[in-house]
This record gives structure tokens, sequence and C-alpha cells, in this order.
């Protein structure tokens, strides 16, 4: 694919939209192109956070590890990005991410995403809204969890 191509998909990716051209071209260019197979790993839930990745084409879900063994929790879709939590909080993988499709994305290194963050805080503040979408997402599927868990559970008797 073609720079100037890569650098229109970017421009359709919420959080890059406000960002000159020739940063995201610079973007593209310090950032490397993968390609992954339906059923391949992007990452493991644990490891290091080395990089975020931009979904230019395909789909994969996001798995966590539990005692009760392996879960979905969402799906990512095209112009997403993952992997972004531990980079920004300097922990490790907070989840697995596997492709559900053949999926291409950029991947990001921690020092350039970073920079950019530096660099654009308009873009921080995308991240932001992408963070606290996921937040009240989570918060909805584990009130709804713990609402089906306590009708399952036989009131007290007294």
């Amino acid at each position: 694919m073609l720079l100037k191509d890569e650098v229109e998909m970017l421009r359709r990716v919420p959080i890059f939209a406000r960002i000159a051209p020739a940063k995201l071209k610079l973007l593209a260019f310090t950032s490397d192109r993968v390609s992954y197979k339906a059923g391949q790993i992007l990452f493991h839930q644990g490891d290091f956070g080395d990089a975020a990745y931009v979904i230019l084409s395909g789909t994969a879900e996001v798995l966590v590890d539990t005692p009760a063994g392996e879960i979905k929790i969402a799906d990512v879709e095209l112009n997403s990005i993952v992997g972004e939590i531990a980079i920004l909080c300097d922990v490790s993988r907070t989840a697995t991410i596997r492709a559900t499709s053949k999926l291409e994305a950029l991947r990001i290194s921690k020092e350039h995403f970073l920079k950019l963050l530096a660099d654009f805080p308009e873009m921080t503040v995308e991240i932001m809204r992408v963070l606290a979408d996921r937040l009240n997402h989570t918060t909805t599927e584990l009130t709804a969890a713990r609402s089906r868990q306590s009708e399952l559970q036989p009131a007290p008797t007294h």
C-alpha cells in the first residue's frame, strides 16, 4: 500500500482526524504495517505494552482471562485503536486481542504514540473519549451481569 493511502486510512480514525497530513505521513512512515490471519493473536493479556495498533482492515475480538476461563468482552472494528491502555498507564496488557478475520494494522511504537499525544492535545482528548466510552460500556455490562446474578440468588429468609 502506498504511503498516501495509509495517510488517508489514518485520517478515518477518529483520534487522528484533526492531525495535519504531514504529521500523519510521518506517523505512517515510522510505524509498522502488520498483517494477521483469522485466529492469530496481536498481543496477549499480561504482555509488556510496547505499541498501540490501529485497525486498518478486518476485525478482532478482545479476550480476558478469568478464573472461569477466557471470555470475550468486545469486538474491535475498522478504524479502532487497541493497546493504548498499556502504553498510557505503563502497565502490562489488560486483554488479549485476536483477529477474527484477515486483519491489517498499523503498529505504532510507544515512543511515537506518546510523542503524538504530547504534540497534539486534540488527539489526547479523542483518546480520553475512546477510553471513557469503553469504561461506560464496561460499567453497563458489569451492572447488567451483577443484576442477573442477584436475580439468580435466593432471597434471604428470616
